[in-house]
């Protein structure tokens, strides 16, 4: 769990730095396919720093993470299919890919925080009687 919150977390951080790089943002387009503009840049940074902080606690605190952020774009991408194909979501641009990409993400998310569970190792204690 703390591994994929790593792995979350670094994701958006590049996300978010490669939205303000201009030769990777044709038409404001990330990779010329997701639409971003400062606002979005900067909540894929807070986002991927969230993760990293969490993913240095107990598995408790990074799957909280996930809890937390799956709910979180579920309700984004709701609201972003709400605005339409080109639409704007509490000031941030979206377009149809940011959506299907929230909800890739919502899903993903619920799933690491309510319903995946490691097998835990047998225990190494002294045998029940």
């Amino acid at each position: 769990m703390k591994r994929a919150a790593q792995v979350v977390g670094v994701l958006f951080l590049v996300a978010g730095i490669a939205g303000f790089i201009p030769a990777l943002c044709p038409d404001g387009k990330v990779f010329g396919i997701f639409a971003v503009d400062a606002m979005h840049n900067a909540v894929h940074i807070i986002s991927g720093i969230i993760a990293l902080a969490m993913a240095f606690g107990e598995e408790a605190t990074a799957r909280t993470y996930f809890r937390i952020f799956g709910v979180v774009y579920a309700l984004v991408t709701i609201l972003g299919f709400m605005a339409g194909r080109d639409g704007q979501v509490m000031g941030m641009a979206m377009n149809m890919a940011d959506n299907v990409l929230h909800l890739v993400f919502a899903v993903a998310f619920l799933y690491l925080g309510f319903g995946w569970h490691r097998a835990l190792p047998p225990s190494r204690g002294p045998a029940a009687a």
